[in-house]
């Protein structure tokens, strides 16, 4: 029995490697940005947090002054919101639509490397007017949702650049 379970998982193992599967790496920076000015109108921002969080995690010093640093990650808007999607009859919001969008761009020992560059995220959600304070929560934490992803997004470009 172990004998057919081993020879089935060789051959799995076998399968996934002709195929080129590898697992997923975490996104590399470049080595200008070991040292990193984050430059933006809004510091107070969960994007703001969420990435200065991810940028110490993975070992990038965060430089206190523009002068002391060898790259400068601008976020020229940050900026989150919400629309109504769809009323009811009796004109009452029923469906919220929440947004995130940042513009971010890259500047490397003095010189642009990442042009000004807009992400955009949407999240929606139903709303129930005798649930008020839960879909209030629920909006919290698409909103925190979606500066995670867009963290995440803009680590890949600048690992792409």
């Amino acid at each position: 029995m172990w004998l057919y379970r081993n020879i089935l998982l060789f051959i799995v193992l076998l399968n996934l490697n002709s195929c080129g599967f590898q697992l997923r790496e975490s996104a590399k920076l470049p080595e200008s940005m070991q040292e990193t000015y984050i430059e933006t109108n809004n510091n107070r921002s969960i994007f703001f947090h969420r990435l200065k969080k991810e940028l110490a995690f993975k070992d990038i010093e965060i430089a206190k002054s523009r002068t002391d640093a060898s790259a400068i990650l601008k976020i020229f808007e940050d900026e989150t919101g919400r629309r109504v999607l769809s009323v009811s009859a009796r004109n009452i919001a029923t469906e919220y639509e929440i947004f995130y969008r940042i513009v971010f761009g890259l500047e490397e020992y003095g010189k642009i490397s990442i042009t000004p560059r807009e992400l955009v995220l949407t999240r929606s959600y139903t709303f129930n007017e005798e649930l008020v304070l839960g879909k209030s929560q629920e909006e919290e934490m698409l909103s925190e949702a979606l500066a995670d992803d867009l963290v995440r997004m803009v680590l890949n470009q600048l690992s792409s650049n």
